[in-house]
């Protein structure tokens, strides 16, 4: 046990050492599409307020239009990455990594699929629990339901994990959306723990950036904090999960066409 977290160790450290030099060559572009994000996010929340006396359709159109925009740049930003990694020593272009809109569609259904696979965990667990709630005693049901919401939010953040790299493959393989879904449960079988310790160490900083600004501490170390977090941690995170797939993908021996039962575990 203690030489498997000692390799997945390693491979993290390895993964954050690509992922820091690739985001040195290519810092300017890759906090340039974060910032991009960043304000479309920030738009859609001041739109939302300022269009509240406008009609539902407004509303819908304006939705649709961030949400395009937001993921649209995501990808792109993703994409960007991968043909960093790739073409080394080549000069990569932004514009050159721009998603088509199929491939923004299919991201789109994916991420249903994505919310329907981790609603259905959830539901599949409290199913699960729903005799022994009603075999106990009165005073029981309680604890059983405790028991039950903790063990499905474990699910869901398990399940999470598994199939969030689904959008690298529909911009990398133009997969499909199911597929990309079955793709990232094949590739994350094994690699595990090695995904949860690089979450946990991009998590750091984002849990110190919660902490400071939610407790009373100085206003320039929440700045600090907030400013690393914002110019450095985001951006090594977007590259970091880019480094992980193609590491990932790269070792993959697995079924071209992969099955989600023989990889669910």
């Amino acid at each position: 046990m203690i030489d498997f977290l000692k390799d997945s160790t390693f491979a993290v450290n390895d993964v954050i050492r690509l992922a820091w030099n690739t985001l040195k060559k290519q810092y300017l572009k890759i906090l340039g599409l974060c910032l991009i994000m960043f304000l479309i996010f920030n738009l859609s929340g001041f739109f939302a307020y300022l269009l509240d006396d406008f009609n539902f359709g407004v509303k819908v159109f304006m939705f649709l239009f961030f949400i395009l925009a937001y993921f649209g740049f995501q990808l792109t930003l993703f994409r960007f990455v991968l043909r960093v990694l790739d073409e080394n020593d080549h000069e990569v272009f932004v514009k050159d990594s721009i998603p088509t809109t199929r491939q923004i569609i299919k991201f789109l259904i994916a991420t249903l699929y994505f919310a329907g696979c981790i609603f259905l965990v959830f539901i599949v667990i409290m199913i699960l629990f729903f005799p022994l709630y009603y075999f106990v005693n009165e005073n029981r049901r309680d604890l059983v339901l405790q028991v039950a919401y903790s063990i499905g939010v474990l699910g869901i953040i398990l399940t999470w994990i598994r199939i969030s790299f689904f959008p690298f493959f529909i911009i990398d393989r133009d997969s499909s959306p199911f597929k990309s879904i079955r793709f990232s449960l094949a590739i994350t079988r094994g690699n595990f723990t090695k995904i949860l310790l690089l979450l946990a160490f991009l998590a750091i900083f984002q849990l110190l950036s919660f902490f400071f600004v939610n407790v009373q501490v100085d206003f320039i170390s929440a700045g600090i904090i907030n400013l690393i977090n914002s110019l450095l941690v985001i951006p090594l995170s977007s590259v970091a999960l880019a480094v992980a797939y193609r590491r990932m993908m790269n070792e993959y021996e697995g079924d071209q066409d992969p099955d989600i039962l023989d990889n669910i575990i």
